[in-house]
């Protein structure tokens, strides 16, 4: 059996990030290991695979001067673990939980495996509170609910960081006054994305409710795959033990399954579509899953993931299988970004699948899943007919089309589009959809009932109170 403290001297093979042994016993998949190397260094890894003789180690700070023969390795009996307490928040971490910052490690009464515990499906509560983004485009047509996954499906150079630094900002529960907390992980970004995280979270006052967890892009790679468990390790201590309401906020998935990759190649292991693992479903969904609320808690985690699509392609196994797990997609279109559409957020292709549980009477306004609907179907349409008029001509639409085409035209530019910095109320944005409506024939408003058409249609007769309630909203 492996005794406490025993040192195993020398290793088998050393393959990119992974080291292999033989002649070991007793040692059990995730366990922790300390690497040491000819010179000295000590670095942390983990068993990634184990047989009754062998162990394959996954290295967290490289394998750079190690040799087979001088390296030493002791099993140190227990998963990798990270250090969690409320006095985290305002704090920068590594992916494995040591200070980023220069300060000392906070004082934290317990460690916790970074793999979390299952929840049994039975203590879950059903997300249904609707939580307020201020951004239209999500509040009206993508509502986020707590405890929901809703992930950013983005391209390169596309202002995905923006938008979420944007919703962390001026996320509100209406009617309550709850302890949140943001927990923010980086992974393989630029130094330049973390600091702009980290200057948005000052401007805006909420940097002592934050814990970072940065893994940059000068950072090993191998410690992508450890950053965004850390992270929501800590999430869940303060949902379920501490009772706060935490958004998580993780860039960038794409980098994480890369990462994934690259360590699958090196173990030799059989490649599925475009080279990942076959496994890159289940590796997601451990992680997208530990989003939710407690039955009996008070706290909550909802997660916010962003994930950059290779080529914009939707259809790449990231975002696919992303969108298999989740509750939903917030999906950014460049044809818009180009166009100087701030936030531009397709209407078409995102969805939020909690919506309708989190909207309607009691929790945001009666007429919101009609106003919703009918604004759905209204962009659906223009579609078409901007493609119909891409053959015919616009002066050969009919009078309704021609309509359509205005809908569509302020439908993007007044509704969808919004400051940076501006923070709309859900009144306020649905008074907004109600203007946008109010450009078409009321013949055409199908999904909305006759007593919303009297109460919010017929009353409107002056076309500036777009530009009134947009002043409003900043």
């Amino acid at each position: 059996m492996k005794m406490p403290g025993l040192v195993y001297r020398g290793v088998r093979n050393i393959d990119g990030p992974l080291v292999f042994l033989d002649g070991i016993d007793g040692v059990a998949y995730d366990e922790l290991v300390n690497i040491v190397a000819p010179n000295g260094e000590q670095r942390l890894g983990k068993v990634l695979d184990v047989t009754s003789h062998a162990a394959v180690v996954q290295v967290f700070g490289g394998t750079d001067g190690l040799s087979p023969a001088d390296t030493r390795a002791r099993f140190l009996g227990h998963p990798l673990e990270v250090p969690v307490s409320r006095d985290m928040l305002g704090r920068v971490f590594d992916g494995l939980g040591r200070p980023k910052d220069g300060l000392p490690l906070p004082l934290c009464k317990e460690r916790r495996d970074i793999n979390g515990l299952p929840i049994n499906p039975y203590a879950r509560e059903y997300p249904r509170d609707f939580i307020q983004t201020g951004i239209s485009a999500i509040d009206v047509m993508n509502t986020l609910v707590r405890g929901q996954k809703l992930p950013i499906f983005s391209g390169n150079g596309l202002p995905h960081n923006r938008i979420a630094a944007q919703i962390a900002r001026q996320a509100k529960l209406l009617n309550e006054k709850v302890d949140f907390a943001i927990v923010f992980a980086a992974m393989g970004v630029k130094n330049d994305v973390a600091r702009f995280f980290i200057d948005s979270f000052e401007k805006s006052g909420t940097l002592h409710k934050v814990a970072m967890f940065l893994s940059l892009a000068d950072d090993p790679s191998v410690e992508r795959m450890i950053t965004p468990r850390s992270a929501l390790t800590l999430a869940e201590y303060l949902a379920y033990d501490e009772g706060m309401h935490v958004l998580v906020i993780i860039t960038d998935m794409a980098n994480y399954c890369e990462a994934l990759r690259e360590i699958a190649t090196a173990r030799g292991e059989i490649p599925s579509r475009k080279g990942y693992p076959g496994y890159l479903y289940s590796d997601l969904a451990s992680m997208y899953e530990r989003a939710g609320r407690l039955a009996n808690g008070t706290g909550s985690v909802t997660q916010i993931p962003i994930l950059t699509m290779p080529n914009d392609d939707i259809s790449h196994p990231i975002p696919d299988l992303t969108g298999y797990i989740t509750e939903g997609q917030i999906v950014l279109e460049r044809d818009m970004s180009q166009r100087g559409i701030y936030p531009p957020v397709a209407g078409l292709p995102s969805l939020s699948r909690l919506m309708k549980d989190g909207i309607g009477k009691g929790r945001t306004r009666e007429d919101h899943p009609h106003v919703a609907s009918q604004l759905f179907a209204a962009y659906s349409r223009v579609k078409d007919i901007r493609s119909l008029a891409s053959v015919i001509g616009e002066e050969e639409l009919s009078p309704t089309d021609k309509l359509y085409m205005q809908f569509g035209k302020a439908f993007e530019e007044k509704f969808l589009a919004q400051g940076e910095f501006e923070d709309r109320t859900i009144e306020q944005s649905l008074a907004l959809a109600w203007e946008m409506l109010h450009i078409l024939p009321r013949s055409e408003l199908l999904r909305v009932s006759e007593e919303e058409l009297q109460q919010h249609y017929d009353t409107l007769t002056d076309a500036s109170v777009v530009e009134k309630i947009t002043q409003d909203a900043q």
